[in-house]
């Protein structure tokens, strides 16, 4: 590696760059966007795919970065997807070739997961809050169920694994679904992860008091199953791990959930993330931002971009303070700063 890396002043070292492709969605969940009246970034204003590439290859040939994850909004409107992928894919880095991973809503990836494995993608993550057509038209706000599944099982068929299915449960919208959405992935060997809600929706409208919290979903997953923890270290991943014996209805698997609300991973957290319009967010609920488009865009170089990042990651807070008295929520929703 010729730099110095994604260090922070707490010995934190980022291996995982999540990509956010576009701030554009085609669903407008309730928990990650207003139901209309959010401005999208001009298409000026976000990084070409060139740039794109170019910010991947410092991060993988200098920064050390192993992961990329490729994010909205939804990615899958970005049109040059495949072309980003292919250019990640051939990047080798100090740990050789990174993996690559999509998250998606899923609305039309049955359409490309061919071309998308073709060029490189090693799997995908598919956002996932309901079985019941009436409570998912209600959460995503579009009747969109059908595209959803037709979608998994394309994935399924082309041989992504694992195939991951994430799904954030809301009081009194969609807590029916959590035993249901584990019985279909189960049954399918897919990985269930349950993810609190957290505030970075439309402004004023997250209260802790009215999450679902991790230990409710156990409860209610312990129920209908029998629940192991696999103990395994979790290290910077974001899900515990629980073990499900099989049963008559179905084979048994795991089940991931992620109480990055409850039970946060901060001290282990090994990500770094470019918004689509080049900027450098060291957390999700950052309140700071460091500018690459800039850079990229007045003739920088691959040095200047290495110090500009380095030097961001080198202030990373210590968590992302969502207990903390003075916690601000990001001015940026989730589909602005990438999933």
């Amino acid at each position: 590696m010729h730099g110095p890396g994604l260090l922070d002043g707490y010995g934190r070292v980022a291996r995982d760059l999540r990509v956010s492709l576009t701030d554009r969605c085609n669903l407008r969940c309730t928990y990650c966007m207003p139901a209309d009246g959010l401005a999208w970034l001009p298409t000026e204003q976000t990084l070409t795919d060139a740039e794109v590439a170019r910010v991947i290859g410092v991060a993988v040939e200098r920064l050390g970065v192993t992961r990329i994850r490729f994010t909205g909004g939804e990615p899958l409107l970005r049109p040059g997807l495949e072309r980003i992928v292919g250019a990640a894919a051939a990047l080798r880095g100090p740990g050789g070739r990174p993996e690559l991973a999509l998250t998606t809503n899923g609305l039309g990836l049955d359409k490309r997961i061919e071309s998308l494995a073709a060029a490189g993608l090693d799997r995908v993550n598919i956002s996932l809050d309901s079985l019941d057509p009436v409570r998912y038209a209600r959460l995503a706000r579009r009747d969109r169920l059908h595209d959803v599944l037709t979608s998994i099982d394309a994935v399924d068929r082309v041989g992504l694994r694992p195939l991951k299915v994430n799904a954030v449960i809301m009081r009194g919208e969609n807590e029916p679904d959590i035993v249901p959405l584990a019985e279909f992935c189960l049954a399918r060997g897919h990985q269930l992860r349950f993810i609190e809600q957290m505030p970075l929706g439309p402004h004023g409208e997250w209260d802790r008091s009215q999450m679902v919290t991790a230990a409710e979903i156990l409860g209610a997953l312990g129920e209908r199953f029998a629940l192991t923890p696999l103990g395994e270290p979790r290290g910077a991943a974001p899900a515990e791990l629980w073990a499900v014996a099989a049963d008559a209805a179905q084979p048994g698997g795991r089940i991931g959930v992620i109480a990055s609300v409850t039970n946060p991973f901060c001290g282990a957290c090994d990500r770094t993330r470019v918004t689509a319009d080049g900027q450098v967010r060291t957390c999700l609920f950052s309140r700071t931002e460091t500018d690459l488009r800039g850079i990229l865009r007045s003739g920088g170089s691959d040095d200047d971009l290495v110090a500009a990042w380095t030097g961001a990651h080198a202030r990373k807070a210590k968590a992302h303070g969502i207990d903390e008295p003075g916690f601000v929520q990001p001015q940026r929703t989730m589909s602005a700063i990438g999933g």
